[in-house]
């Protein structure tokens, strides 16, 4: 059984840990929890970092479990959290249950026949079979409110300006069931999560304790930031989903492709499974020669092909390129097969017959939605930010035409360095 803690800590992946945790892990086949909070129907990148939590713990020869938060959708946590979500209606939690099923079951052993193998939960599984009196007396009476108060996640509700409503106020108490749960049916000891969940984490080892005098431990590991300030998997576009449908392949490809030196050498550590060894190797070639982009692209290649797998991995590498390898080639030099399976990117279709009469580029753009407002693309075409097949557009009123149409078909868009666009006039 290979050392746990040890393999996370040097990647950089915890920050609180309770005492007695290592030892737990290296005396034993030891069962641990993450959960997966369903509020929408695909994890994005986000997620990796629990699942990963859970993948390195299987691997070291330990039981995971990812508990999906049915009941605890209905409720919302607040950790991290400035104001109340919406509540979701059971059909949307039930569909978002069962795509984040599906994406799980594509990093864990499911295989009940290991004694590690992993097992898939959802606490709904439970709680609907709990009335309010019951929880109020056999789990409530457990925790005082003194306790529940002193919690940094519920002072910074009560400090903001719209306080916090009862039903996040008692998130931390059933989350601390669901841990109460699962040590007294699935002698589950250990909860992992980031470092916003401690609180609710230490409630649950904390009711272990009062409610059957037993032992349990905890750790979380810091919440990935990136070197500017920015926040962590989102881009203008929004989220990075795990789902090649909302985000594809290429798109997520690209992402990892575009991180700073400093980020892509902290992220290699955290997102991939990489030895230490591999990865001194490449930061020093990196350092070598920075302009070759090696750590980029092993994260980007080690992140595509875990998610998405072989298949799309080459795709997305050929679409990369297509768009970027021949940025000084003729934009004739892509044929229409070329255009055509470019994967990933996105696609409009417009109006033949707007472009034989001509229209003013910044209205092409935005009714293609490619900007939201003219005021937007105005501002990026000021800022030199603007291709039309590969040539930059300065002139806000130049006329786009079916003079545009590479091979009759398609116009090629380029919005600063790596965002394209095909529209195709039908």
């Amino acid at each position: 059984m290979t050392n746990f803690i040890n393999e996370l800590r040097w990647r950089g992946m915890i920050q609180d840990i309770m005492p007695g945790t290592e030892e737990q892990l290296q005396k034993e086949c030891t069962t641990a929890y993450v959960g997966f909070d369903p509020t929408a129907d695909s994890l994005h990148i986000g997620s990796l970092v629990p699942i990963l939590l859970l993948v390195h713990l299987q691997k070291a020869g330990h039981k995971p479990i990812a508990l999906i938060g049915g009941a605890t959708g209905m409720v919302g946590d607040p950790s991290g959290k400035s104001e109340e979500r919406n509540l979701l209606s059971e059909e949307d939690l039930n569909k978002n249950i069962i795509g984040v099923k599906s994406q799980l079951e594509k990093f864990l052993n499911f295989d009940s026949s290991l004694p590690n193998g992993a097992e898939l939960l959802n606490n709904y599984d439970w709680f609907q079979k709990i009335s309010f009196l019951d929880f109020i007396r056999d789990t409530g009476k457990h925790i005082t409110v003194n306790y529940m108060m002193a919690k940094d996640s519920v002072k910074k509700r009560l400090e903001g300006e719209n306080g916090m409503s009862f039903t996040e106020f008692t998130y931390q108490l059933v989350q601390g069931y669901d841990f109460y749960w699962l040590y007294t049916h699935k002698n589950c000891t250990l909860q992992m999560g980031g470092s916003d969940q401690w609180g609710n984490i230490v409630t649950g080892t904390e009711l272990i304790r009062r409610k059957s005098g037993g032992e349990a431990f905890a750790f979380t590991c810091p919440l990935i930031k990136k070197s500017d300030g920015g926040k962590f998997g989102k881009t203008e576009k929004g989220n990075i989903w795990l789902d090649a449908n909302k985000t594809s392949p290429y798109q997520f490809y690209q992402f990892w492709l575009n991180a700073s030196d400093e980020d892509a050498a902290n992220w290699i550590k955290i997102f991939t499974f990489l030895t230490q060894g591999e990865i001194e190797e490449l930061v020093t070639a990196h350092q070598t020669n920075p302009s070759e982009r090696i750590l980029q692209k092993r994260l980007a290649q080690e992140l595509t092909l875990f998610v998405h797998g072989k298949a799309e991995y080459e795709k997305a590498i050929e679409t990369t390129q297509k768009l970027f390898s021949n940025q000084h080639a003729t934009i004739e030099s892509l044929s229409i097969e070329d255009l055509e399976s470019i994967e990933g990117i996105v696609t409009s279709t417009f109006e033949k017959n707007k472009l034989i009469q001509g229209i003013d580029a910044i209205s092409f753009l935005t009714e293609n939605a490619i900007f939201e407002s003219k005021g937007a693309a105005r501002k990026m075409l000021q800022n030199g930010g603007i291709s039309i097949n590969r040539n930059k557009l300065t002139d806000a009123q130049m006329p786009v035409t079916v003079s545009h149409l590479l091979h009759n078909k398609f116009i090629l868009i380029q919005v600063g360095k790596k965002n394209y666009y095909l529209v195709e006039a039908k």
